[in-house]
């Protein structure tokens, strides 16, 4: 038996261990009160700091204790100013003054072995970075390349190069280089893409009319079109690149704008597309002549600080006299609206934008894509991703001609994704309204706003837009949304 090595029953294993861990735990409750005595004693030394270290180098998320060492690196730091030194030892105080940030630094980067997606240690190191008097910005992007090439999903690491490459000014054109190799390397990097979407607007952005706005110039989006299908095709059921082509499409939250006014004698009601405050809001009507008229006391409708509808009951002795609509606010550029007549009342109304005219080239490009989905549903016929950006697709090419079918890819959804499928029925219904509201719109003048039926829309499960409906005197609904919004939905006639 000499020479040969005992190995420890499971049971000897067990009881080793459990000292250990009680050993480790009498250390960390010894330290953690002599840190919280001496921060009593507002003692914020290197005996503080020599304390904090072994915790943290285990434990990098324990955050009191990163806000206990910036106190102590300000104290160090305001102490080494404290003292007296003649103009030729200057050089040798700030010397002293970057070793304390230095020393910090290493730690951090110590942590970050342990931990590289600890958000405490990337604020840290963010902010010893702001309080240093000369920051290495190159090193902090050549430490961010390091962390993404052991990592390139790694979103706090991106998120920090974010932050660094602005402060080296690194130019945009290398970075979306340097995203382009991370997404070849590994399509299924969510930050990558997101990273790409942040630059390429600033780099090639777009000069058209088109509303919604296009989120690059139209040559840029037909290659990054180009792209993103390749890396879609590749895994048809990662989701990364399915979400970057949504927003390529401009599936995103729209502009803020006015969408439907309507003025009588004796109230006002006036809807925006998505939340904002009457911060500086100011309305204007006015006519010929020069003649103005501002309406005042705005009231939210909700009786929140935010809303989409805003009402107010000042008295207009004849809305249908004035042609034009001025509003501006702290949020919205100032904008002049033209007028329409109902009754005596004067009213505005612009329709959801459902889709928007891309160029030949872009256009061509999107029915190709179109073609490849539907191609790739024929082998992967429940394919999610494929299933919903066949759908989106459709809106963006013409959502009047594809309209039925993409009711009928959500029905599907809804049943091959169905963990989601409130999801799909929402967005059914946002699609079923704006068709709805764009009918509405074009119905004469004189009747438009008398009543919108909606009670015959099947998949109409919620309203996603109700601010669009404010203007009209009657909402018809379905038993079922009627019974849902049973007190909830306001038209013109009962504000």
């Amino acid at each position: 038996m000499h020479g040969r090595l005992k190995v420890r029953t499971t049971e000897e294993e067990r009881e080793r261990k459990k000292k250990e861990q009680a050993l480790k735990v009498k250390a960390y409750k010894a330290a953690t009160t002599k840190i919280s005595a001496k921060r009593q004693n507002q003692e914020y030394d290197d005996e503080m700091l020599a304390y904090t270290t072994p915790i943290l180098q285990r434990n990098p998320d324990v955050s009191t204790l990163w806000n206990i060492r910036r106190e102590c690196i300000l104290a160090k730091v305001k102490k080494i100013k404290e003292e007296e030194v003649t103009p030729e030892k200057e050089a040798i105080q700030e010397e002293h003054i970057l070793q304390v940030f230095e020393t910090e630094m290493s730690l951090t980067e110590q942590c970050l072995l342990v931990n590289p997606k600890s958000y405490n240690i990337w604020h840290h190191r963010m902010w010893l970075l702001e309080q240093s008097p000369k920051a290495n910005w190159q090193r902090e992007v050549m430490l961010c390349n390091k962390y993404l090439k052991m990592d390139e999903r790694n979103f706090h690491t991106w998120d920090y190069k974010r932050y660094v490459v602005e402060k080296a000014q690194v130019p945009k054109e290398e970075e979306l280089d340097f995203c382009t190799e991370k997404i070849k390397v590994n399509f299924s990097n969510y930050s990558s893409w997101h990273h790409r979407s942040l630059l390429l607007p600033a780099l090639y952005p777009y000069e058209g009319d088109a509303k919604p706005k296009r989120p690059m110039s139209e040559e840029k989006l037909k290659e990054e079109l180009e792209m993103v299908l390749t890396a879609a095709f590749t895994d048809p059921y990662d989701s990364s690149a399915w979400f970057y082509q949504r927003w390529l499409l401009g599936y995103s939250q729209p502009e803020l704008a006015a969408c439907a006014f309507r003025c009588s004698k004796d109230k006002t009601v006036l809807s925006f597309t998505k939340l904002t405050t009457k911060e500086d809001l100011k309305v204007v009507l006015t006519g010929d002549g020069g003649k103005t008229l501002e309406i005042t006391d705005f009231l939210t409708l909700n009786n929140q600080v935010s809303d989409t509808i805003f009402y107010s009951k000042n008295p207009v002795e004849d809305p249908s006299m004035y042609q034009n609509l001025e509003v501006s606010s702290k949020a919205l550029t100032s904008i002049t609206l033209p007028l329409s007549k109902y009754n005596d009342d004067a009213y505005y109304f612009h329709a959801l934008e459902a889709s928007t005219t891309y160029t030949p080239d872009v256009l061509d490009q999107l029915k190709s894509q179109l073609e490849s989905c539907e191609s790739l549903l024929e082998y992967e016929p429940d394919s999610k991703w494929c299933l919903l950006t066949s759908a989106l697709l459709m809106r963006a090419i013409d959502c009047q001609e594809y309209h039925d079918k993409t009711m009928e890819y959500l029905k599907k959804l809804q049943k091959v994704d169905s963990l989601r499928e409130n999801y799909y029925k929402d967005l059914a219904s946002k699609w079923i309204l704006q068709k709805a509201l764009i009918q509405w719109s074009k119905t004469d003048g004189e009747h438009m706003l008398k009543s919108i039926d909606l009670s015959q829309e099947e998949q109409l499960t919620c309203l996603t837009d109700k601010q669009y409906l404010i203007v009209a005197d009657e909402i018809i609904l379905s038993k079922e949304l009627t019974k849902r919004y049973e007190g909830g939905l306001k038209s013109f006639s009962n504000i």
